[in-house]
């Protein structure tokens, strides 16, 4: 499977857990890592499964690295029909209003397109016990299982 995990960060914790996820899927799928910054709208591929990794800074907002991505999806709006997706957020819960509010955003932005997003969005808390990874490898090997599904290709 052709999979890209798609990163916004404003510290780097997003994009080091996006390599991470990507270490943990090369073996089995075409997989790279691609900061939000440098991607755009209409590179989006109904063939690739896209991972989403983000963290949530200030009052809620998308990361540094995420906001051109979003403006440009504003700006174009795009028709992601056929556009599969899954979203993992970073962020501290001792931000209760805030936290996971970056990749809220970016699946709001996604669905709003026309995307279909696999799964739940998951949130790593970080002011909590449980490693990143813990959390994201598993969700990540649910998300291409779920995306061999839809997309009808081997997971």
């Amino acid at each position: 499977m052709n999979i890209q995990v798609l990163y916004g960060t404003e510290t780097g914790n997003a994009e080091m857990l996006a390599e991470d996820i990507v270490a943990e899927l090369e073996a089995d799928h075409t997989v790279a890592a691609v900061n939000l910054a440098d991607f755009d709208p209409s590179e989006f591929d109904t063939g690739t499964l896209y991972l989403m990794v983000c963290s949530t800074y200030g009052d809620g907002e998308l990361p540094a690295s995420a906001q051109p991505f979003a403006e440009k999806m504003a700006a174009a709006k795009p028709d992601l029909t056929g556009v599969h997706f899954g979203i993992f957020g970073m962020g501290d819960r001792e931000y209760d209003e805030t936290f996971n509010g970056g990749p809220a955003t970016l699946a709001a932005l996604m669905t709003a397109a026309g995307a279909t997003q696999l799964g739940e969005r998951i949130a790593h808390d970080a002011s909590g016990a449980e490693m990143a990874e813990d959390l994201a490898f598993p969700w990540a090997e649910d998300i291409v299982a779920m995306a061999g599904d839809a997309l009808g290709q081997a997971a």
